[in-house]
């Protein structure tokens, strides 16, 4: 009688070890192994997803296309994954209107940080052409779905900012300059 506590799965396992014992009967001898499932190793060349905890970041500031600030990620020692092409989760403070929106509107190639391969995202802290803005010296930064763990960085000078905005993650930094529309 079937157990309706089994799941599918090892109902399945169950049946397929009695349909060895019955062969194994019939035929005198056989044997049935079943392959160990590999161990889990975080340490494995397989990339996966970049966390915020996985990266360690510098900010930079640029001049190019009316100053903005160059983010670099590389992986930790150890740390093997990649970041998506599309923009990090960012602000310079609590509101709102510090929240970085894309500067891009299409998602680049993913890089994969490993060793000293980085990754690169240009942040415009201001894209109008007034007087106005807010100025903080911190910029909070994260892998886009992982703010929970978001890091706080030093900026290199003040920024006044009003209405910013990051490129997407690239493997050249000639790419990520954040040009304003």
């Amino acid at each position: 009688m079937r157990s309706r506590f089994a799941a599918p799965s090892a109902r399945l396992a169950l049946a397929a070890v009695a349909a060895v014992a019955v062969t194994a009967t019939a035929a005198g001898t056989a044997t049935a192994t079943a392959p160990a499932p590999a161990p889990a190793d975080s340490r494995s060349n397989t990339a996966r997803a970049c966390a915020t905890k996985d990266l360690s970041f510098k900010v930079s500031l640029k001049t190019q296309a009316g100053g903005y600030y160059l983010v670099t990620a590389k992986a930790k020692s150890g740390v093997t994954c990649y970041l998506e092409g599309v923009y990090p989760s960012a602000s310079f403070g609590s509101s709102a209107d510090t929240e970085v929106a894309p500067a891009e509107h299409a998602v680049s190639e993913r890089v994969t940080l490993s060793g000293s391969t980085a990754a690169y995202a240009g942040v415009n802290p201001k894209t109008t052409n007034n007087d106005f803005g807010k100025e903080f010296d911190y910029l909070h930064l994260s892998v886009a779905g992982d703010e929970t763990n978001a890091v706080t960085l030093a900026l290199p000078e003040t920024a006044t900012v009003d209405r910013p905005v990051a490129t997407n993650w690239h493997a050249d930094p000639a790419d990520a300059v954040p040009f304003a529309n």
